[in-house]
């Protein structure tokens, strides 16, 4: 039996490494089996990765402090909470671009993404002004009220609250920060760009893809897409 679930492993790590996305984990690999229709168990997968070297590399554990939110970063529903977040990445002939993202954290899906030099809070506005045009509609007064922002400034006139994160806090803004992991294993470490405009295509790709074919352990190995869908409201009958 183990010859043909290797070559089933493989299979399915080559069309995760087609679909753009690189060391997926046991786990993974056993969500996109049951995708198929193929019953497997978890433990069988993670037995024959293991063995044939397969496996993931692991994250290092970080030191968390003290817990400074009480509840939970996790919504209820879908435009609750929005967390954003940054990052750097230098390209070939313009230097350092500034990478800026935003992410549903309810969802796990990517609202909004985008990258520029020199990186202003002009500019680290785009990804909320791309996930209100997606899912609120024109940007006008009081558009997103109820809408909460992990970051340390609230959009007011739009109707955006606050809420802002602390350091090394377990309910701070965990869910972008593991998603910009993710960016940076899947893209920023293992592609170079010659220029910002290139990078920012290059994430709204990502941004697309991502959306559409990760899978989500804590939604059941669903994709973003598929989460978004089934908590999408239903229309009323004309």
């Amino acid at each position: 039996m183990r010859p043909w679930w290797m070559e089933g492993i493989r299979q399915v790590l080559s069309e995760a490494e087609a679909l753009g996305f690189t060391g997926e984990g046991y786990r993974k690999v056993w969500a996109r089996f049951r995708h198929k229709g193929i019953a497997v168990s978890k433990e069988r997968v993670r037995r024959l990765m293991r063995a044939d070297g397969l496996q993931a590399p692991h994250r290092a554990v970080h030191v968390r402090g003290p817990l400074v939110h009480g509840g939970t970063i996790i919504p209820m529903g879908p435009n609750r909470m929005w967390g954003t977040d940054a990052t750097q990445v230098a390209t070939r002939r313009e230097g350092l671009a500034t990478v800026f993202v935003a992410i549903d954290h309810f969802v796990g899906d990517v609202v909004g993404i985008h990258a520029a030099r020199p990186g202003t809070r002009f500019e680290a506005l785009e990804p909320i002004h791309q996930g209100l045009r997606d899912h609120f509609g024109d940007l006008e007064a009081g558009i997103a009220s109820g809408l909460l922002l992990r970051h340390d400034h609230g959009l007011r006139f739009l109707g955006i609250e606050s809420s802002p994160s602390f350091v090394k806090a377990p309910e701070g803004n965990g869910v972008v920060e593991r998603f910009i992991c993710t960016l940076k294993e899947q893209l920023l470490w293992v592609r170079t760009f010659d220029t910002v405009e290139e990078l920012r295509q290059a994430l709204l790709e990502f941004k697309d893809r991502f959306n559409k074919h990760w899978l989500l352990q804590r939604h059941g190995y669903a994709t973003p897409a598929q989460v978004r869908a089934a908590h999408a409201p239903v229309a009323e009958a004309a």
